[in-house]
């Protein structure tokens, strides 16, 4: 009985999984393209481009580790056997800083999108009243069948393409499509601080494209779902590695089509980080005429990526709060799951902790932060890989990761984490001691007390092992 009640429901299917994953991916299109385009002006494709391929590596060393180690809890789990326990929480702890900080940051979108569009008032006690009733659906959503919410995601994430390479290809056939308006190329908001000299802007220039590793972070939620995947464990590199590419592809195309139609200090307001200037742009091209598609696009720009973004790390975070009270990371009661083989407490408080993170009301911190967070925890993931093949070399790997692919990995995400560093503000660094200083506490508390009792634990190729 006790089992029961612990167990995730074993029913996604390949393409759902594949479709939580390129979901979360799927970033804030029409609304965090304000940022995108202010940080790395008209040559954002490129940006996107590069960071496609910088975040390749990483993402084989995941299709590897979750092969090998196939258990909800990502990082956690990965970081634990490879190094050790407290490696593996700071690594899950880092993860969860950027997973738990997407529900609050969607429904800052939809809010903004609302205003924007319909003329709302939707702030202060209002916003965070509207948002909690939005947050209680996805909160229900991912408390009801996986397979619903698979279906929910797939829908949404096919339309939201649908919607962004039509509005791509509306850009390119405007009439305004021009090459001569990626004159200064390597534009970017932050030369404002590093001046303009060769190496300022080359400096400015790399910061923001490192900050584009948030729009690629989501891949994790392949391995985060193992448990409930219906398809061989080495198809998981298909659902890893095409999340990331399919994303990629498209980013590249979207930022090129819209970087030609108007110069970048038209479209940006000369690099105000500001939302929504892909509707902007619709209509200095097309006049008042394009309003009722600038709503459609609205609804699958915004609405539909916010929900798919929300809903793949809704679930990867509750998996990781799941696995860490099931592997003894924090009490026993977080891996308790509902009738639906859903967990319950960490659906709650994935909720709680989103009501609380909308009163924070910045989109640049959410996403500033969410890029160092990540570069972190994936460079912290890839030295584990490492380690691991040296530790058990005898355990079977059904995708095997070359060596070289994991020290690029290294290589990249500690540069992505030094440069974010640069790019962070005052308030972002404040909001993020914070976080880690809860954590601090709970990890004293967990040496001091808990872990003095009872070891953590996890599933390996030789059995259930103790840390």
């Amino acid at each position: 009985m006790e089992e029961s009640r612990s167990a995730l429901s074993k029913s996604m299917k390949l393409l759902y999984v594949y479709a939580m994953a390129t979901g979360a991916i799927f970033t804030f299109m029409c609304y965090w393209d304000g940022i995108f385009m202010s940080y790395t002006g008209p040559a954002t494709f490129l940006a996107f481009a590069l960071m496609t391929l910088a975040i390749l590596p990483t993402a084989f060393v995941y299709a590897e580790y979750s092969t090998m180690l196939p258990a909800a809890g990502t990082c956690l789990v990965f970081n634990t056997v490879g190094l050790n326990k407290h490696a593996g929480f700071w690594s899950a702890w880092l993860i969860m800083c950027a997973w738990v900080a997407v529900p609050a940051a969607g429904v800052l979108g939809i809010l903004a999108w609302l205003n924007h569009q319909f003329g709302f008032n939707l702030d202060g006690t209002t916003a965070t009243i509207v948002g909690s009733v939005i947050l209680c659906f996805w909160c229900a959503l991912s408390m009801y069948k996986n397979v619903v919410a698979g279906k929910v995601q797939s829908f949404m994430l096919m339309a939201g393409i649908i919607g962004i390479l039509i509005c791509s290809a509306m850009f390119m056939f405007s009439g305004h499509w021009s090459i001569e308006n990626f004159q200064n190329f390597f534009t970017s908001s932050n030369m404002k601080e590093w001046g303009g000299s060769f190496a300022s802007v080359g400096i400015a220039w790399a910061v923001g494209c490192s900050f584009m590793i948030t729009p690629f972070f989501g891949f994790e939620t392949v391995p985060a779902m193992v448990e409930e995947g219906t398809f061989p464990i080495k198809d998981q590199k298909k659902a890893i590695l095409g999340s990331v590419v399919t994303c990629g592809v498209i980013y590249v195309i979207f930022y090129f089509a819209m970087a030609g139609a108007l110069p970048w200090e038209e479209l940006t307001n000369k690099g105000d980080c500001h939302p929504f200037i892909t509707f902007e742009a619709l209509e200095a091209c097309f006049g008042p005429k394009i309003t009722w598609f600038v709503i459609i696009m609205g609804i699958v720009g915004i609405v539909f990526p916010i929900g798919t973004s929300v809903l793949g790390f809704w679930y990867s975070a509750v998996r990781m709060i799941y696995a860490m009270g099931r592997n003894n990371f924090l009490p026993k009661q977080f891996a308790t799951t509902n009738r639906y083989g859903q967990p319950i407490l960490p659906n709650i408080l994935i909720l709680l902790v989103s009501v609380g993170f909308i009163a924070m009301q910045s989109i640049t911190a959410f996403f500033d932060l969410m890029a160092f967070a990540c570069a972190l925890c994936y460079a912290l993931t890839s030295i584990s890989s490492m380690v691991i093949d040296k530790k058990h070399p005898e355990w079977e790997r059904p995708y095997k990761c070359p060596k070289i692919i994991k020290i690029l990995s290294v290589i990249i995400m500690l540069g992505c984490s030094f440069f974010t560093t640069i790019g962070i503000g005052p308030r972002t660094w404040a909001g993020f001691a914070g976080y880690m200083g809860v954590g601090f506490v709970l990890w004293i508390y967990m040496i001091a007390y808990k872990w003095k009792h009872e070891n953590v634990w996890m599933k390996t190729p030789d059995g259930d092992v103790e840390y």
